[in-house]
């Protein structure tokens, strides 16, 4: 699997969640493989009858994935596998590994087709689920991911698109392999993490060098921009997950 970042020793071991859904192989799982292959923070695998999409998005200090997702394709749908970090919002980060997958079903079309009916039904559950843990008190946490929601109802819509139509494929087509070139090379040049990886890896860091970061060491360490690494360490103080100290 790919490397992640690494979590602190004395986290007990995540909660693993799986949830099936039907679909259907319209292509090949060479062609699933290769256009997955591309996308360089994807370990692509794959078997006889299968095809497994692997994310680790951090590790423990074993280098064992800690925060992880796995999709497995098959002949007739697909099994989601993830991790949920202990004394976190399962919640939240349902939604999160439901929205990834979504992404990854845009970049299959019109290879894999998904039971979308049942697809929605969840991902219209989860987000209800989400939405009713957010009290009023929380309202500035409810705004802080509206932005994750709208990104949700574009991704349904696109689908949606997808399956009435097959307009445009052929140009679609044409351009996939330049834009994954283009997406490749962004994505090699500024070592892309998520929020929640990077802050993951912050908080690694703080506790191996006393509370403390230098932002220029860390950015060259991890080959991350120093903007993003203020823009990562400012949410967090936003977040409550540290303090400023004078």
């Amino acid at each position: 699997m790919p490397s992640g970042d690494t979590v602190a020793e004395e986290e007990v071991a995540p909660k693993v969640e799986e949830v099936s859904f039907a679909g259907s192989l319209t292509g090949t799982f060479d062609s699933i493989a290769a256009k997955l292959s591309q996308v360089p923070f994807y370990e692509v695998t794959k078997g006889d009858n299968e095809v497994n999409v692997i994310h680790v998005e951090s590790r423990n200090v074993k280098k064992q994935p800690f925060l992880f997702y796995i999709i497995k394709i098959k002949q007739d749908g697909l099994v989601l596998t993830y991790s949920i970090i202990p004394n976190t919002s399962e919640r939240l980060r349902r939604v999160t590994v439901l929205k990834n997958l979504a992404s990854v079903l845009a970049l299959l079309s019109p290879d894999f087709k998904i039971d979308e009916q049942k697809f929605f039904q969840y991902m219209d559950s989860a987000i209800t689920d989400l939405l009713s843990g957010i009290s009023e008190s929380y309202s500035a946490l409810f705004n802080k991911y509206d932005a994750l929601l709208l990104e949700y109802s574009e991704l349904r819509k696109l689908l949606n698109e997808l399956s009435a139509s097959n307009r445009n494929l052929s140009l679609q087509a044409s351009q996939l392999s330049e834009e994954n070139k283009q997406l490749k090379a962004q994505l090699e040049e500024l070592q892309t993490y998520s929020d929640e990886a990077l802050m993951a890896m912050v908080e690694d860091w703080l506790e191996v060098h006393d509370s403390t970061i230098d932002i220029g060491e860390f950015a060259k360490t991890y080959k991350i921009p120093e903007p993003r690494v203020e823009q990562i360490l400012d949410k967090m103080v936003s977040l409550g997950y540290l303090e400023l100290k004078g």
